[in-house]
């Protein structure tokens, strides 16, 4: 029996998201649009993200993220939040709301999106959390020794700060002295049955799935006018 476990694949979460990845695209391929949802008279959407799929993978990127340490607290909190938000709309109906995007639907058809802290605001920002950690792993498959102070920088740069006011950006500058090395990071991430080579594969296929996925949502969200809301 010890041996038959030595064997086994040791479960983490760049592993499960690349699982839970993969059935998301083959269900999509299965599940079509009906009807396209009008944005204007020049406009339509046809998308279909499954809402709970999506939410999980999300789950599992906080997970990763937690692995940073406490640099990422404040960012994980605003990811389960806006998780929690999306996941109590979809359960008031899980049938109409298992597409994410009939959730934003719904809400600028009731002119609500922009409003408070709306499931579309809670939609744009855990994106934008996913795009700072899609940048970061891209960084690292990259080259795993790269220095992770300047790796979380600049992958902040690039996703979250353009949309951030200066009290959060200067939150994350204090927050960023508590980045680990990146060894460490990366030995915890990776597991104990790979090598780098391996690992990079790994990462090289997390990040070809979660793109096109981001980038999808990016468009309806753009689409909608909401692409470029910043944080007040």
């Amino acid at each position: 029996m010890k041996r038959r476990r030595d064997m086994e694949v040791e479960s983490t979460e760049i592993r499960s998201a690349i699982e839970e990845l993969s059935m998301m695209q083959l269900l999509k391929v299965k599940i079509k649009p009906e009807e396209t949802a009008a944005v204007d008279n020049n406009t339509t959407i046809n998308s279909h993200i499954p809402t709970m799929p999506f939410l999980s993978i999300s789950k599992l990127v906080v997970q990763v993220l937690d692995k940073i340490g406490p640099t990422m607290t404040v960012l994980k909190q605003d990811m389960y939040q806006n998780i929690q938000r999306l996941e109590k709309v979809h359960d008031s109906d899980p049938s109409l709301y298992s597409n994410m995007f009939e959730i934003l639907k719904q809400e600028i058809s009731e002119g609500k999106e922009r409003k408070g802290p709306s499931c579309s605001k809670a939609l744009l920002w855990l994106t934008r959390s996913l795009d700072f950690t899609l940048a970061l792993l891209q960084l690292l498959a990259e080259d795993l020794e790269r220095n992770m102070e300047q790796a979380v920088q600049e992958s902040y740069n690039k996703s979250l700060k353009p949309w951030h006011g200066w009290i959060s950006s200067a939150a994350f500058k204090v927050a960023l002295k508590l980045v680990p090395d990146s060894r460490g990071f990366i030995t915890i991430l990776m597991g104990k049955d790979r090598n780098n080579d391996e690992f990079k594969k790994e990462l090289c296929t997390f990040i070809s799935l979660l793109a096109p996925l981001l980038k999808e949502i990016h468009d309806v969200l753009d689409a909608y006018g909401l692409d470029r809301l910043k944080s007040t």
